[in-house]
């Protein structure tokens, strides 16, 4: 499956945008119209486009790229959802375990509080029980009726044993999960992948996987909107859709942050293709592609949107990214591997610092919920995970001891 564009069809008259920065508006982009020009940026007009952006990502961000230390822990792998790029899901009959048990949780919560991590990210399955007997078997026989209800309790258990401050990627969620979820949880997130709905067409990569339908999504980030979570979304490139396709996608997430302002994140991952996957055949998304989107969404989302690039999926170029218009590397783990794209590892954090200070920008270790989220703010926070934010940050929001702690530790 390849990504199909019509950026060679016409060059983009980049006067309008340049105007924009110039004069010093960063963040009132009205319709897709306004922006269906950039739809034609070509190979060659990239650098200037990424300057743009870049130029908006510094009125607002400075010089300050931040990171999540975070230990990835896979509550379960089974689920409901077949997707045609993921590697991540299981059936019950290759599973090692079902579900970790609160003493696995723990242990791993505990190994990672010692190396410094402040967030726990709980990633799993879309609902398994609603396919596999042995997940609902599993549940039962331990007390509870779902996989979030679950969840619950073993974000209760590391927020109340430990340090870290959980963050939670279970799929679509309802009011009262959500609700229930938010005293034990720091912010929760949902990737909205593509607003297309050809993606679940036949053949696409979405066909067997019901919990990916954009409407779905939607209204899980709302129902974090109206509860007042921190949350993360974000986009999938490189699958089937279309340039159109991330922009209405980037506008149908910048709508609820206008309605809500509690989108603190947003993610532009690129389509890496991997053995025994239904995509197989497919290409990597290109980096031009990947450049464009980061761009388009720095322009379309403005100077204040954190917006994130995963390193480890871009090992080899990620601090080129950088001039695109990021500020943030996502979450990066010393102790587990990425379980979702297990063939791409962490980079080192000296590494990372490195090639960050490299690109004129220093490296700064954040708590799952950025700082705007709880600095001078009890909107977003229940008093409990408040407390543990304020304990483990600095005047600025971000965590003590800042990256001297990890690349340079006493």
């Amino acid at each position: 499956m390849t990504v199909h564009s019509n950026h060679l069809k016409s060059r983009c008259n980049l006067a309008n945008a340049r105007s924009r920065i110039t004069s010093g508006i960063f963040s009132d982009i009205l319709s897709i119209q306004d922006v269906m020009d950039f739809v034609h940026i070509s190979e060659g007009q990239i650098d200037e486009y990424c300057l743009v952006a870049s130029e908006i990502r510094d009125h607002g961000k400075g010089n300050v790229i931040t990171f999540s230390p975070k230990v990835f822990i896979p509550l379960t792998r089974l689920c409901r959802d077949f997707c045609g790029y993921c590697t991540f899901r299981q059936d019950p009959s290759d599973a090692d375990e079902l579900y970790l048990s609160p003493e696995q949780v723990l242990e791993v919560a505990n190994k990672a509080q010692a190396l410094g991590c402040t967030e726990a990210l709980f990633t799993l399955g879309e609902r398994p029980e609603l396919r596999y007997r042995e997940a609902m078997d599993w549940l039962k026989t331990h007390g509870y009726d779902t996989t979030i209800e679950y969840l619950v309790d073993m974000c209760r258990l590391v927020s109340f044993r430990t340090s870290l401050i959980p963050h939670v990627n279970p799929g679509t969620m309802s009011y009262r999960e959500m609700s229930q979820l938010r005293p034990h949880s720091g912010s929760m997130g949902i990737m909205l992948e593509s607003i297309s709905e050809n993606l679940h067409a036949p053949g696409g990569p979405h066909e067997f996987a019901p919990s990916k339908r954009p409407s779905v999504r939607i209204k899980t980030t709302k129902i974090a909107g109206e509860l007042n979570i921190p949350f993360t979304s974000g986009i999938l490139i490189g699958i089937g859709e279309s340039r159109l396709d991330r922009i209405k996608a980037l506008f149908a997430l910048l709508d609820i942050h206008k309605n809500y302002g509690n989108i603190q994140e947003v993610i532009i991952q690129n389509f890496r293709t991997k053995e025994n996957i239904p995509m197989r055949h497919s290409p990597d998304a290109e980096s031009l592609e990947l450049r464009w989107t980061i761009a388009t969404a720095r322009i379309i989302l403005g100077s204040q949107a954190n917006i994130q690039v995963p390193p480890n999926l871009n090992s080899e170029d990620y601090d080129t990214y950088i001039s695109a218009g990021i500020n943030d590397w996502g979450g990066v783990s010393p102790l587990t591997i990425d379980y979702v794209n297990p063939e791409s590892p962490w980079p080192k954090l000296s590494e990372l610092n490195r090639r960050t200070s490299k690109m004129g920008f220093n490296l700064v270790p954040r708590l799952p919920i950025y700082p705007e989220y709880f600095m001078d703010t009890d909107r977003y926070t229940d008093v409990n995970i408040k407390r543990k934010l304020l304990e483990l940050s600095d005047d600025q929001g971000y965590v003590k001891g800042g990256i001297q702690a990890y690349v340079d530790p006493k």
